[in-house]
């Protein structure tokens, strides 16, 4: 049993239909990454997939209980087995980092303080922020906060992780650390996790998996290997006009890749070429895309 189904899902705001027809699985122990431009409904499935919206034909399944024909204790107890990392980080901001790290297992867990401490402070050692334990997230960087709010996240041993765009207004050395950090927690704990994200340098970064979700469907879910050969053309599109954006970044005249060599093309990711190739991650982009160059 896959722990995230989403079976023939349509999902409409007022005339607009954001989802039409979603099929997706996450499998035990992978990180699938839902890759997408903005306003695609990456947002949506994950507001599904946490029993905040429902669906307005098909399932969604989580942890094989679909959450629309669930009362509010039993999706309560699916909620448990979730850690989530919002976007914005939803820190309390009048909380030290420890405080807010402990703050889930007391009220939701029921924790002792002493174990929810013991459990805060192991957390904050796996991110590397054991020194600012009573650090308030107003004194902290961005990068800070989001691996704060990951440490939350990973607290009580989830068995699902669910992370809303963790790079998201991060700068590039920032956005290392980060995905360092969440691949080394996820790795360590084995956890199946969702990431939605609309930076391909994440989602080549972290994923076992990429699904590519454009105009409420999905056209293609397959490995990062595969995924880079692509010529689909809604996916050289929008890697391309990603591309355009990170011009700065990028050398005016890439160099060709050797045959048979995995290096990146280019310098879109803005991080160190040694980084990406020792960690499996963006070894280039799809075809369509090298030739528009």
């Amino acid at each position: 049993m896959n722990p995230i189904q989403l079976r023939g899902v349509h999902k409409r705001f007022d005339d607009t239909e954001v989802l039409r027809g979603v099929n997706l699985e996450v499998r035990e122990g992978e990180t699938l990454a839902l890759l997408g431009r903005s306003g695609s409904g990456k947002t949506v499935v994950l507001r599904l997939v946490l029993g905040l919206i429902a669906p307005d034909q098909g399932q969604v399944l989580v942890q094989g209980k679909d959450l629309a024909s669930l009362g509010m204790g039993e999706r309560e107890a699916v909620h448990r087995d979730l850690g989530v990392l919002f976007q914005a980080g939803a820190l309390f901001d009048s909380m030290t980092a420890l405080e807010n790290v402990m703050f889930p297992l007391l009220e939701r867990e029921h924790q002792s303080v002493r174990e929810a401490r013991r459990r805060a402070v192991f957390a904050l050692a796996q991110v590397r922020l054991s020194a600012f334990e009573d650090a308030y997230p107003a004194a902290l960087s961005g990068g800070m906060r989001k691996r704060l709010a990951f440490a939350r996240a990973i607290a009580h041993t989830p068995k699902i992780l669910l992370l809303d765009d963790p790079t998201a207004g991060l700068d590039p050395l920032t956005t290392r650390s980060v995905l360092e950090i969440i691949r080394g927690g996820r790795e360590r704990q084995g956890v199946t996790t969702l990431i939605v994200t609309g930076d391909p340098r994440c989602a080549f970064a972290t994923a076992d998996r990429i699904a590519f979700l454009h105009e409420g469907r999905i056209l293609l879910t397959a490995p990062p290997a595969q995924f880079e050969r692509s010529t689909d053309p809604a996916l050289t599109s929008y890697l391309h006009r990603w591309l355009q954006r990170e011009q700065w970044r990028v050398p005016a005249s890439p160099p060709e890749r050797p045959e048979g060599s995995q290096a990146p093309w280019g310098e879109a990711h803005a991080l160190s070429r040694d980084y990406w190739e020792e960690n499996r991650s963006w070894k280039g982009v799809a075809p369509g895309v090298r030739n528009t160059r």
